[in-house]
């Protein structure tokens, strides 16, 4: 007959069992997910690839190469610069309808889709600094107007100070300004924060998280809320699945307050023709109050984009009341507009000296 000392020992053994079973449980499980995203990223990947080539060519700018992309003819030509985060495809709804009567070039910038990695840190300057030696090295010669969207303003103003004689005119695409945070409420900043910080623990697994197929499903659950049509929500997913492009975006983070300084230092813009497009529908800021959300929008609108604006003597700020940050998706029309209208400004302009000539 067993004591009861026994059998408490054995009950302690068939829970000790049980325990060992269940984590073993767990565990293969879990090893069955891992083996499940990686060979569902594999097949997704290997199908991107069929999917989606290389759009331009790849250009070297010493050491490292941007991809290019130029459609159209005519003087003066168009630059397409890319708000932060998003590669040269997001022009996809403006540039075809800008080279229906101008030349434009659209670019990944380094890290960005087809391009290779670049110098660190990725600042303005060193981001305007690229440029101008990728359109020497492709023979794209100026005259430009440069459009720059949210932080491509920045990179376009340096552009435009270490290069003064090569940019006839502009089209700011709610862009961002360097007094924008000065504006924003404690939970504004702190929100920023957060973001980054997340993005920094994200970016040292960023290789496992793409292999295990999670980062796949994460960027999915994002663009899915945004104004993005799904061929080419898939297409942005396989382009910022690369180690590469999140150490590009947390530079460019990392380093905004310095590229603010820049463009803060990059001067005016003269009497050059300058439109400025703003978007006018505001909304939402996770984890923002509304209230902070809406002085924000408020600052951003009639204060913020006008000083964009005064920047030069010949410029109008467009207020588009249906569309929300992400213009180019939201509304390209209006960006083809203001590319032509500042074009036919800056043809008006060389008329003269045209006719000047023998």
């Amino acid at each position: 007959m067993s004591t009861a000392l026994e059998v408490e020992i054995e009950r302690g053994r068939s829970r000790q069992q049980w325990v060992v079973r269940i984590f073993w449980f767990f565990i293969a499980l879990l090893v069955l997910l891992c083996v499940a995203g990686a060979v569902y990223e594999a097949a997704s990947e290997r199908r991107d690839r069929q999917r989606f080539p290389q759009v331009g060519r790849s250009i070297d700018v010493g050491g490292f190469t941007l991809n290019l992309d130029c459609r159209g003819s005519g003087k003066p030509t168009v630059i397409l610069e890319s708000g932060l985060g998003i590669p040269a495809i997001g022009w996809q709804f403006v540039q075809p309808e800008i080279a229906k009567f101008a030349r434009v070039c659209s670019y990944d910038r380094a890290g960005y889709g087809w391009s290779e990695a670049g110098p660190l840190p990725r600042t303005s300057r060193e981001i305007a600094l690229e440029l101008h030696t990728l359109l020497r090295h492709a023979q794209i010669t100026p005259p430009y107007i440069l459009v720059g969207h949210s932080f491509g303003g920045f990179n376009i103003r340096l552009f435009n100070q270490l290069y003064p004689g090569e940019a006839a005119g502009f089209v700011f695409v709610d862009s961002s300004q360097e007094d924008q945070e000065t504006m924003m409420s404690r939970a504004m900043l702190e929100a920023n924060a957060k973001d980054l910080r997340e993005l920094r623990r994200m970016s040292s697994v960023m290789g496992l998280l793409i292999d295990l197929g999670i980062a796949r499903m994460g960027l999915s659950r994002t663009l899915g809320g945004q104004p993005v049509p799904p061929d080419l929500r898939e297409e942005l997913i396989y382009l910022e699945l690369d180690r590469k492009y999140s150490e590009a975006i947390l530079s460019e983070l990392a380093s905004f307050d310095d590229s603010a300084e820049e463009a803060r230092g990059a001067g005016t813009l003269d009497d050059k023709p300058v439109i400025v497009l703003t978007a006018g529908a505001g909304g939402e800021v996770p984890g923002v109050p509304k209230q902070d959300a809406d002085d924000f929008f408020a600052a951003w609108v009639g204060e913020l984009q006008p000083r964009i604006a005064h920047l030069s003597t010949r410029s109008r700020q467009i207020v588009l009341l249906k569309s929300h940050h992400l213009i180019p998706f939201e509304q390209p029309g209006a960006i083809v507009d203001a590319v032509r209208n500042v074009a036919n400004e800056t043809r008006r302009q060389a008329l003269p000296s045209r006719r000047r000539s023998p």
